[in-house]
């Protein structure tokens, strides 16, 4: 017995100590270990670069003691897959259609964490079974030495043209399963309907000279002068920026003008997953996510706009000429949530349409 309160007696000195570490943590963190001290683990299922989530997660195991185990690369379907035999608690996603999509189906669970208020009702589930923390737009990263900005197309219908396959080494797209293409094709079919987007499909898969597997590839090709443009989410452009070289590039926020649509809008975030094996430790995560630092935490590098922009990203010296306010451009008229109820048909329309989901 005597070793067993000596036992909880570390675990809980562990525990406060952490919580004493971070400094800057507010009050409802301090509250988010569990009150037996048992902290256990959590399964994270992310769709997003390892890169841009694991010092979050990192940091959320420092503060709580709950060990994460993340499963990166991660597929929305998997939780599908997975229904009857779930494994995973969380699901961090790149796109809000995906989050949207998982909760159709049944697979999310709602939730009132403590912060949650601080998400605009747009980016939220009505139930919070999901929410974005970052948002992005679509547009065209550019290289300068390549082409002007006045050459350039303006507009995302400008693609049906194919004198955008002559330019300087042509322009490049992602493969269809990217979750950013994925999106826009979603957006593109609210838009549109599925007959012109469709053909707008099959005009970029015949006019691209390059589909890559990700944007991360596509920003690096513009930079290093391989393609003149590529489509990709605007914090791309940021990434490009702070490289050391090839770094010579600007980027074209789409349909500004008066007769356009608006430029394509999407949202990252986190879903809890109903019926994960580590409930409590979830809703610790969620609401330690919820905490303003820990939103900007999640921004981290990828450079990506904060929904609570009054939170204070920071972002480096140069990138903060580049950053845009939503409220300075003209976005597409349509509710961000709206894209799960595109999700699965577009990857379908996507196929169709002759561009592979994956790189073959």
């Amino acid at each position: 017995m005597l070793k067993k309160r000596s036992l909880m007696f570390v675990l809980i000195m562990a525990i406060i100590s952490a919580l004493i570490a971070g400094c800057t943590q507010s009050e409802n963190a301090g509250q988010a270990v569990n009150e037996e001290g048992t902290t256990g683990q959590l399964v994270v299922y992310s769709a997003r670069n390892e890169r841009f989530v694991q010092d979050l997660l990192d940091k959320f195991t420092e503060e709580t003691g709950i060990e994460v185990l993340a499963l990166n690369g991660a597929n929305p379907l998997q939780i599908l897959e997975e229904k009857n035999n779930v494994q995973a608690d969380i699901f961090i996603s790149n796109d809000l259609g995906a989050l949207g999509y998982l909760d159709s189906e049944g697979l999310l669970q709602g939730s009132t964490p403590g912060g949650i208020e601080t998400i605009p009702a747009d980016f939220r589930a009505e139930d919070n079974a999901y929410f974005a923390i970052s948002a992005r737009s679509r547009g065209f990263i550019y290289n300068k030495e390549m082409i002007t900005e006045e050459e350039m197309p303006n507009s995302i219908e400008d693609l049906f043209d194919p004198k955008w396959a002559e330019v300087e080494n042509g322009y490049a797209i992602t493969r269809g399963g990217n979750g950013g293409m994925i999106g826009h094709v979603s957006a593109l079919r609210y838009e549109w309907g599925d007959e012109k987007t469709a053909e707008w499909i099959a005009a970029v898969r015949e006019n691209a000279a390059n589909i890559y597997q990700g944007h991360g590839d596509i920003r690096r090709a513009v930079g290093a002068g391989e393609h003149s443009f590529g489509l990709v989410n605007n914090y791309y452009f940021h990434q490009q920026l702070v490289e050391p070289t090839n770094n010579n590039v600007g980027f074209i926020y789409l349909d500004q003008e008066e007769d356009q649509m608006g430029v394509i809008a999407n949202a990252a975030g986190v879903g809890l997953v109903k019926g994960g094996p580590n409930a409590e430790n979830a809703s610790i995560f969620l609401e330690w996510l919820l905490l303003p630092e820990n939103q900007v935490a999640f921004v981290g590098e990828s450079l990506e706009l904060l929904i609570n922009a009054q939170f204070g990203a920071v972002y480096p010296e140069e990138v903060q000429p580049h950053i845009v306010d939503f409220n300075e451009l003209k976005v597409q008229d349509m509710p961000v949530k709206e894209l799960g109820n595109f999700f699965r048909d577009t990857t379908m329309l996507i196929e169709a349409s002759g561009l592979d989901l994956d790189l073959r």
